[in-house]
């Protein structure tokens, strides 16, 4: 069954996902969106598409199948709750939503899950962590109970501000565009909390219950200031959680580190354990207690469709599998075969929200000076 699919939104980060949903072999027809007319006409002609709208709302009143939203983050939920209740199949970046108010956040997870129960309709969040080859692998060995009983996690998103390689300040600049200035600066690392959770979360299939985290101020600090409308202080923060299956699992969400950019997990069991190495590219490491074995991407990476891995090798020969960590062309193909088949995708909204709640309830709890505090959720999917 082929299906239609407009993209909303073409900036930046979605020229990466614009031409894996149009050469994906179930998309038949795909349109672009954007309220910049410039970007717009630039993204059609770039990526030989001929039908556009102005407006989400424009979009909205098409007869489209699903809408993939890759806009800012402060609009992804709103733009996801309007799409799905004009009857679209909804794709959202990163992350549910990002405002300066963490209770204002978890609202619209509720606003969210209301959604999609009174739609019926598939939302799925684009969390790149769930398909990097650690992950896929990961689930694999879960699946066969080779971990044993699981005891430990470690999850980290390290970005420094200043990172050569994308320097928050100027995404920040980006995002905000005229209407930028410094008291916009500084939002919260645990706010950001998708990359250094949902691979962890996934292979272990629990969630986190309870949390106590500490935040750690940067002398000096210029980003991070309680003066800003996030009145946050806090560059780096680190939490630790209790997991609904009785295993530990740390997470870090430093943004004022001298490291690399990296984005990873670890995972350990009674019987063996699955270690993930910076810098990016490094092998994995399948640890039990008789072997040490490295692996690479192409060890752990479950197989696309052969007809999906051939169009998307075809329009791009070196990289089919797109970014982060090879993320991008699964994350397409899996919202894609969910819509096509009416069915339940794998980072679904109920997902999502454990993917996210958590770090709200962190910040808080390093705002309280690691008071342990309770973790919200929302259930399991409905299948």
């Amino acid at each position: 069954m082929a299906i239609s699919v407009g993209m909303v939104g073409c900036g930046s980060f979605a020229q990466s996902f614009i031409p894996l949903f149009r050469d994906h072999p179930m998309v038949g027809r795909i349109a672009l969106c954007d309220i910049n007319a410039d970007k717009l006409a630039a993204g059609a002609a770039k990526h030989r598409v001929a039908e556009t709208y102005a407006s989400l709302d424009d979009i909205c009143r098409t007869d489209l199948d699903a809408l993939v939203i890759i806009t800012q983050p402060w609009l992804h939920a709103p733009q996801a709750i309007q799409a799905l209740v004009s009857g679209k199949h909804v794709y959202s970046a990163v992350p549910i939503i990002s405002l300066p108010s963490g209770d204002e956040m978890l609202q619209w997870c509720d606003k969210l899950i209301d959604a999609v129960k009174r739609t019926g309709l598939c939302y799925m969040m684009g969390e790149t962590s769930y398909y990097r080859a650690e992950a896929m692998f990961g689930r694999r060995k879960a699946a066969q109970g080779v971990f044993g009983h699981f005891v430990h996690a470690q999850g980290c998103y390290l970005h420094d501000v200043d990172s050569a390689g994308s320097n928050l300040r100027e995404v920040s600049r980006r995002r905000h565009g005229e209407n930028w200035n410094m008291s916009l600066s500084g939002s919260a690392p645990m706010h950001y909390p998708t990359h250094s959770i949902g691979g962890l979360i996934s292979v272990m299939g629990a969630h986190m219950t309870e949390v106590a985290a500490l935040g750690h101020v940067t002398p000096g600090d210029d980003w991070h200031r309680k003066d800003t409308v996030h009145a946050n202080e806090f560059g780096n923060e680190t939490a630790l959680f209790r997991m609904s299956n009785g295993a530990t699992a740390e997470m870090r969400e430093h943004r004022r580190i001298g490291h690399v950019n990296f984005e990873t997990f670890s995972i350990y069991g009674t019987e063996a354990s699955l270690l993930s190495i910076p810098p990016e590219g490094t092998p994995a490491r399948w640890v039990t207690k008789t072997e040490v074995r490295e692996l690479d991407a192409a060890d752990m990476r479950d197989p696309l469709p052969e007809d999906v891995l051939k169009a998307f090798t075809k329009a791009s020969p070196t990289n089919p599998y797109g970014g982060h960590g090879g993320s991008h062309a699964y994350l397409v193909h899996e919202f894609v075969d969910a819509v096509a088949h009416d069915r339940v995708p794998a980072i679904n909204a109920w997902e999502a929200v454990r993917y996210f709640a958590p770090g709200v309830m962190a910040h808080k709890s390093a705002l309280r000076d690691g008071e342990l505090l309770d973790v919200p959720d929302w259930g399991d999917a409905p299948h």
